[in-house]
């Protein structure tokens, strides 16, 4: 094992940063990538999984490169909160109604949906397989390779010791599903004018397309709120969110080692600490020191790094053992993902439904990561609120994650087979009927005029 120093971190950033360039440049100058609305992140990812350790391994990344999208997506969601304007409660509790009732939705459907398909045509068909081979489907589409460790962990107390290498290729085709997927979804929607912020490709204005901005449409990325003979301002703002996402990782093990058997996000206690902080700040009249569009700024650069980082250390590894039944099920998400997308989507937000369905796409087939990447391209400038509905609506549903992630392995050891999906798949029922019974079911349908 190499040993990780400073200059490691120092040559990974380099790296990754050099490819973000040549990113910008390609998106800049190349038609095809410019029709697939493709970020220069994404760009630079694709490069770094090519040239990196899983691909020609031309790229000296370190060992450690692949753990900093844990870091970086907590700096995202820590910077949302500090510096936002107030907001009516009763339009935040309308809008985080929806993104928690679909997140959770994505959440209980996918898991019991993986497992009932497994257990009703591969298991039967492939006799070898585990019954707990469903659970590869959620805990790689839908929790990522940190979800994958934990079910392959758990799995492998049951005695299954392939279930951690299988929850990784899950993981790590579930980001290409979502990107790819994404890309094409986002295509048809925008032909279909279903976008809110962008209409048709060739109707695009130039600077979407290259990504170049012309000097007559730039803006201002923030206002200097203090003295540069006191402190720097962007040093300020850089000061706030390292303090946030260092409390927040402390709470983080505190928690960790009083409950072992949770695992508490840590860009959910991020989060949580930005809107404390932003709190406090407003209380004490300090809020207008702190400006939200260097906030939004900070943000948007953890989100194209973490991408760039996200895609250049996935694991292609294949496990050919399984890879019939894998590919089966892969297909099966897939398909299940598009069904929560067309049809639950539409159904279930009042307002930005493709902007908010196509990151629950992404994030339920590959990271919030991949989701917010895919929710750039429709959405560049976050109009819609997306990330503030997701990390509030998140609080909620982390909890029943939790409980699946560390109980769901158990009952299927002591025998439970039937009991998850079906308990699952009945609570995604009662979501929606409660929606259809409130009149809620079917209020984005009217909202899906682009504006």
């Amino acid at each position: 094992m190499e040993n990780f120093t400073i200059w490691s971190l120092m040559i990974d950033i380099s790296i990754i940063s050099g490819l973000l360039i040549v990113g910008t440049i390609l998106r800049a100058k190349v038609k095809w990538i410019q029709s697939l609305f493709l970020p220069a992140s994404m760009i630079a990812g694709f490069l770094g999984l090519a040239f990196g350790p899983s691909g020609l391994g031309l790229l000296p990344f370190s060992e450690q490169f692949s753990s900093y999208p844990t870091l970086l997506i907590a700096v995202i969601f820590g910077a949302i909160p500090i510096g936002a304007a107030k907001v009516q409660l009763s339009e935040v509790f309308h809008r985080v109604r929806d993104m928690f009732s679909y997140s959770l939705i994505l959440t209980l459907s996918m898991w019991g949906a993986g497992v009932l398909f497994a257990l009703l045509l591969l298991n039967p068909i492939f006799k070898d397989l585990p019954s707990g081979f469903g659970l590869i489907l959620g805990a790689g589409f839908l929790g990522g390779h940190g979800t994958a460790a934990a079910i392959g962990e758990g799995l492998a107390h049951a005695g299954w010791e392939e279930a951690m290498d299988l929850g990784m290729t899950s993981a790590t085709v579930g980001i290409l599903v979502a990107v790819l997927g994404g890309l094409f979804l986002i295509k048809r929607s925008t032909e279909k004018g279903e976008t809110k912020f962008i209409t048709s490709f060739k109707d695009l204005p130039t600077e979407l397309k290259s990504g170049l901005m012309p000097k007559s449409k730039r803006s201002s990325m923030g206002e200097e709120t203090v003295s540069s003979n006191s402190i720097d301002p962007l040093v300020l703002h850089l000061a706030v969110i390292a303090f946030i996402i260092g409390i927040s990782y402390w709470l983080t093990n505190i928690l960790t080692e009083l409950i072992p058997a949770v695992s508490i996000p840590l860009f959910s206690v991020a989060f949580i600490l930005g809107l404390a902080f932003q709190g406090i700040s407003r209380k004490l009249k300090a809020d207008k020191y702190i400006d939200g569009r260097v906030m939004g700024r900070i943000g948007g650069t953890a989100t194209d790094y973490l991408v760039a980082f996200g895609i250049a250390s996935i694991n292609i590894t294949v496990v050919m053992d399984y890879a019939l039944p894998l590919i089966l099920l892969f297909a099966f998400g897939t398909l299940w993902a598009y069904i929560l997308f067309r049809f639950v989507g539409p159904n279930i937000f009042r307002d930005f439904w493709m902007e908010k369905s196509i990151f629950g796409w992404g994030w339920s087939t590959g990271t919030v990561a991949m989701g917010l990447a895919l929710l750039r391209i429709v959405d560049p400038e976050l109009k819609s609120r997306t990330p503030e509905d997701y990390a509030l609506g998140y609080v909620g549903v982390a909890p029943v994650d939790i409980v699946i992630v560390t109980f769901a392995p158990i009952l299927f050891a002591l025998g439970f087979t039937w009991m998850i999906p079906i308990v699952l798949l009945l609570g995604t029922v009662a979501v929606i009927i409660i929606y259809k019974k409130a009149g809620w079911w079917g209020q984005g349908k009217k909202e899906n005029t682009p504006s």
